[in-house]
């Protein structure tokens, strides 16, 4: 693998990283940096390894963002090669994390050396925060390194994040927000009885129907020029004893709305309560915020980034707040610009998960011009 950023990634990816295991990819990348005046800080908390590591102590500072775990592979017979050992084959590099996200941390790192074997003398300061735990829980990684450096008042003016947010090709989407994540876990209860005897039980399945059917159909607000409008769906339904003559005495169905800021997560619960009162359910919810919707206007960074993906593909990216969760939710409690470019993810936590061999490179290239722009303005 002749290109350094290819072949540190695939180096990482055979680092079997599954959360919240680092399996040494946040040791190899300080040992990297360390040479260029990057000062390690290890933040360990329970299982999840957590990295900080800083350059220099003037403003700006600027924060590369991501993290080292990866989802489980599953069964690795299926697999057309091994998820752990990085595969070249049709133009693509093929193994678990290749675009979420070790060509992205490969990228940060390549893109540093670059710049400062050119601008040594930059002013500014940059910074790599680094974790284990953002496919699992998300509770002891980003969201305590936040904590850290509120208290120790180290403040980025810019975070980027490495997260794969385009779409079909690198560079055409980048993500300058996040809608908000409610989860809730419903139970029904009705009355067991034989199926014969309907008129001596009360079926939950039945009675909850129409209350998951109105849910599913209800439109619970519009979208505007930086969100798409809040959307609801079901994951999960579970009822019956497994006999087919049993009617069953409760139902439990797992949903979630990933919502933007025209909703908030209180005025959802409320609404979801005013609907199955309505149905006359005998109901209860156990409600779970997984996270609130963010923005990062489009400013300087919004704005810097957008030139660097035009500089290096000729391509202008869209803007979009689309998608699942990031540790974006916990880097914008700092204050900061937040935005996410990172490579595409469509195959991201499938099996045969792959990057194009050319991205990696390019991405790498895209993060220097970033880092450069804003450094430069200082």
């Amino acid at each position: 693998m002749p290109d350094p950023t290819l072949s540190l990634t695939a180096e990482l990816i055979q680092r079997r990283s599954v959360t919240p295991q680092d399996d040494g990819c946040q040791h190899l990348i300080a040992q990297r940096l360390a040479p260029l005046g990057f000062v390690a800080t290890h933040l360990k908390f329970g299982d999840v390894s957590n990295l900080w590591l800083r350059r220099g102590a003037t403003e700006p500072l600027i924060v590369l963002a991501g993290h080292t775990d990866v989802v489980p592979p599953g069964p690795e017979d299926r697999w057309a090669s091994p998820p752990f050992e990085p595969v070249i084959r049709d133009g693509f590099l093929f193994g678990r994390g290749a675009a979420d996200m070790k060509a992205s941390l490969a990228a940060f790192v390549t893109a540093i050396e670059a710049l400062l074997a050119a601008h040594p003398d930059l002013p500014g300061s940059l910074a790599l925060l680094l974790t284990s735990d953002e496919e699992g829980p998300a509770t002891d990684g980003t969201t305590r390194v936040v904590d850290w450096l509120l208290a120790t008042q180290q403040i980025p003016a810019y975070c980027l994040v490495g997260e794969p947010t385009s779409v079909h090709q690198l560079g055409d989407t980048l993500k300058n927000g996040r809608r908000g994540s409610l989860s809730g876990v419903l139970t029904v209860r009705g009355q067991q009885g034989h199926v014969a005897y309907p008129h001596l039980a009360r079926n939950p399945i039945h009675l909850a129907a129409p209350a998951l059917a109105e849910l599913a159909s209800t439109i619970w607000d519009e979208p505007s020029e930086d969100f798409p409008a809040t959307t609801f769906q079901v994951s999960n339904v579970q009822s019956g004893t497994g006999a087919g003559n049993v009617i069953p005495g409760e139902l439990t169905a797992w949903f979630n709305f990933r919502f933007s800021p025209a909703s908030s997560a209180d005025s959802l619960r409320q609404r979801v309560d005013a609907l199955l009162s309505r149905h006359h359910l005998d109901a209860e919810v156990q409600w779970t915020l997984g996270a609130e919707p963010f923005l990062t206007p489009r400013g300087t960074l919004v704005q810097t980034v957008q030139q660097a993906v035009q500089q290096v593909t000729g391509m202008e990216p869209d803007i979009s707040t689309s998608g699942g969760t990031s540790d974006g939710r916990f880097l914008i409690q700092l204050g900061s610009e937040v935005v996410e470019l990172g490579p595409c993810n469509a195959t991201i936590h499938q099996r045969n998960e792959c990057i194009d061999v050319s991205a990696p490179a390019q991405l790498s290239a895209i993060y220097q011009h970033i880092l450069l722009n804003l450094l430069s303005r200082s």
